[in-house]
């Protein structure tokens, strides 16, 4: 038997003592960080989704800790082309009830300018047209807290760095990363703990519906409905298998043709071994060519045996190449 999730454990009492654990771990980190800086004030980016929701949780654990008013915690929203009314919601509902202060600043206007300072064809959605959005989204971060003297709190999580679902030098960057060693599947799994323990338990019903919310970016326009048009996992794959893929080879050192195996083994009764072996390829791909967003990461808090801090635990060289390993999975 091999677990479909193997960040998490299946017994639910290490489950919850699991949960405080890496909860106590990244509030701790980033108290430590704001003590070491003199910083009274956080800000975060904040989108209705999963990473920065945890990040917010942790960033209010993190200030109860160490004495300091929910209040100094700056959470911006920044709606562009492809925010949601209901991602958009989502965030505010969550600052009201974990009472921080909430702050809107809308970026079309100042991204329609860039695209003209730069010659863009605002209708071309391209990736010039979605990385300029989350550009701006980190410069206000950025610029912001350098006003308030605060210190911006990352919220990118594990998977994403491992595939490089980041735009180099926007959601990339920040002062400190909360989310940096753990998995997608781990954070929806913690989100849904703090839900179930009652720990914000004036937020639990928002923190559900950010749960039932489709991952994505939100840089492309909604559809006809409104709804999230963008959705992450269709593009680069199911985190459930990355996030598998992904443990046997930081872990263990797996060669693909073993990682097949066990995942055909795990997810035998959710995906089909040519699925599995379309997204094992992808993986390969991505980790490798990505490494050079991995070579310049911000600091942030280790949690457990896997990480891709490239401080220690992972030394790779950001022109590697990632045709050994795409050989032996072309042969499967």
């Amino acid at each position: 038997y091999f677990a479909r999730t193997p960040f998490i454990p299946s017994d639910e009492t290490r489950r919850k003592e699991r949960c405080e654990e890496i909860f106590t771990l990244q509030a701790m980190g980033l108290k430590k960080r704001l003590e070491h800086t003199n910083s009274q004030c956080a800000v975060l980016g904040l989108s209705g989704g999963l990473d920065s929701t945890l990040a917010l949780l942790v960033t209010a654990r993190a200030f109860d800790l160490a004495g300091l008013d929910r209040k100094n915690i700056l959470g911006i929203t920044m709606p562009g082309y492809g925010t949601t009314d209901r991602t958009y919601q989502n965030a505010l509902t969550l600052m009201e009830t974990l009472g921080v202060t909430s702050v809107t600043i809308p970026i079309a206007d100042a991204v329609e300018q860039h695209f003209m300072d730069i010659g863009h064809d605002r209708s071309v959605t391209d990736l010039t047209y979605e990385n300029s959005q989350a550009r701006e989204r980190t410069q206000v971060l950025m610029d912001y807290a350098g006003r308030v003297g605060g210190l911006v709190v990352g919220t990118g999580d594990l998977s994403e760095l491992a595939l490089g679902w980041c735009t180099y030098n926007a959601d990339h960057m920040s002062m400190y990363g909360v989310n940096a060693s753990i998995p997608k599947t781990l954070i929806r799994w913690m989100i849904d703990a703090l839900v179930e323990y009652r720990v914000f338990p004036a937020s639990t019903e928002v923190l559900k519906d950010v749960l039932d919310t489709p991952i994505s970016p939100e840089l492309l326009p909604p559809d006809a409905e409104g709804k999230i048009a963008q959705q992450t996992e269709s593009i680069v794959g199911p985190y459930a298998l990355h996030d598998f893929f992904l443990y046997y080879v930081l872990r263990y050192g797996y060669t693909p043709e073993k990682i097949f195996y066990l995942a055909c083994r795990a997810f035998e009764e959710a995906f089909d071994r040519e699925t599995i072996l379309k997204w094992l390829k992808n993986f390969y791909r991505r980790f490798v060519t990505q490494q050079f967003k991995r070579s310049c990461l911000p600091d942030g808090v280790k949690v457990g045996s896997v990480c891709l801090s490239p401080r220690g635990d992972w030394r790779m060289p950001s022109d590697a190449s990632a045709a050994a390993w795409l050989r032996r999975a072309e042969a499967l």
